[in-house]
């Protein structure tokens, strides 16, 4: 028997955050855009009422509410206020996922807490992405060298969110080129470590309200226990290929972000063709107007329901073994970019005009298929499952 009805639980937080977009992200939303700041006062306030530290443990500070469902209704929400804004809210969960899902024990006692402090929220950053590899993260040019009891950092991480901002980086490295995914690692770098600074803040098409910059590691010193999941041999060592598969349990979330952009563009799109009139009556009673509507409708449902089954499955522990995760991201990230796009064309002319938001929403939407893996290698991830898999 399949259930679609939320639990109680789910819905008082799909409510706090809706009324979180409503009255605190919207109302700035613009501003934040247009100046492509940091929304800080905004952070601090998502942070008094657990929207930044909900998913973790309590023991460490959180408020012990691991689901993936829940998590996604509070993106879309976000989201659907401000995708920059969310974000910016957002953006340390994957640093923060990192260490749950490889760290020690000791390393999540430590860090963990940093990202569940009500009165002073500290932000996370994951270096993947370099100015030569993307999707190729095999070719990462990033080192670590072991000398003694530190590793030395040297290399250059590209569209990093929160990139040099952050108060903790997670930052992946090749130990071995020789070993392949084997001799990959991510590593801790704490804030104010000699050799970590900012490189370039990078000028956005959209969300722009979040921060984007360069991360450059020179001849930077770590200790050892900063290795996550400990040295090679130890009881919770993990390789570069195993660190990477929590982002497979992050694609979800990320469709959910888009999703709140789509639904933003659907309902402003919607309101609009009800009032806007031309020949005597409004435009959603012409069948052309009304035909795009029903289909954007149609789309985000379909979305919704792809991110919520792939969730249920990271709930439940059961693999992506058709790349559900990849398909809920990739139909999200296109649903969200052909929603703004429709809006802006039933606007008409409005729709192409700064004053009307519907234009921001396309230039945020485009994002999502391209960050946490293009669409292209979505489609390439499920075309191999697929193969597989049937």
């Amino acid at each position: 028997m399949i259930n679609f009805e939320l639990t109680e639980e789910q819905k008082e937080f799909q409510k706090l955050a809706r009324n979180f977009a409503k009255n605190e992200i919207r109302p700035v939303a613009h501003h934040y855009d247009e100046h492509e700041e940091m929304p800080w006062d905004i952070i601090k306030k998502a942070a008094k009422l657990g929207l930044t530290s909900y998913r973790y443990p309590e023991k460490y500070g959180g408020l012990g509410i691991y689901d993936p469902i829940t998590s996604a209704l509070i993106t879309e929400e976000l989201s659907w206020g401000c995708a920059g804004i969310a974000t910016a809210i957002n953006g340390t969960g994957l640093a923060a996922t990192a260490i749950m899902v490889t760290g020690t024990e000791e390393q999540k006692k430590k860090y963990i807490p940093m990202f569940c402090d009500p009165d002073e929220p500290r932000l996370g950053a994951m270096g993947l992405t370099e100015p030569g590899s993307g999707s190729d993260v095999a070719s990462m040019q990033t080192s670590a060298v072991r000398d003694g009891n530190e590793y030395v950092l040297n290399g250059t991480k590209q569209f990093i969110t929160n990139g040099g901002i952050a108060d903790i980086h997670v930052i992946f490295a090749q130990t071995d080129r020789s070993k392949g995914w084997d001799g990959i690692a991510a590593f801790v770098v704490e804030k104010g470590t000699p050799g970590l600074r900012m490189g370039r803040k990078e000028k956005k098409m959209g969300v722009r309200a979040s921060h984007t910059a360069q991360v450059i590691l020179e001849d930077c010193r770590i200790p050892l226990e900063n290795r996550l999941g400990g040295e090679p041999g130890s009881p919770t060592a993990i390789n570069g290929l195993g660190a990477l598969k929590m982002l497979e349990a992050t694609r979800p979330n990320v469709g959910a972000a888009a999703l709140g952009i789509a639904r933003a563009s659907y309902e402003y799109a919607l309101e609009y063709a009800k009032e806007r009139k031309q020949f005597g009556r409004p435009i959603i009673k012409n069948q052309a107007v009304a035909f795009k509507l029903a289909d954007m409708a149609t789309q985000i449902e379909a979305a919704r329901f792809l991110i919520w089954k792939a969730c249920w499955m990271v709930k439940n522990n059961l693999p992506f073994s058709r790349g559900e995760g990849s398909m809920a991201k990739l139909y999200a990230g296109d649903v969200a970019v052909n929603t703004a796009l429709e809006a802006i064309q039933i606007l008409g002319g409005y729709g192409y005009i700064r004053e009307y938001p519907v234009e921001k929403w396309l230039r945020d939407a485009k994002i999502y298929q391209i960050w946490e893996g293009t669409a292209e290698i979505q489609r390439l991830v499920i075309s191999r499952l697929i193969e597989k898999n049937g």
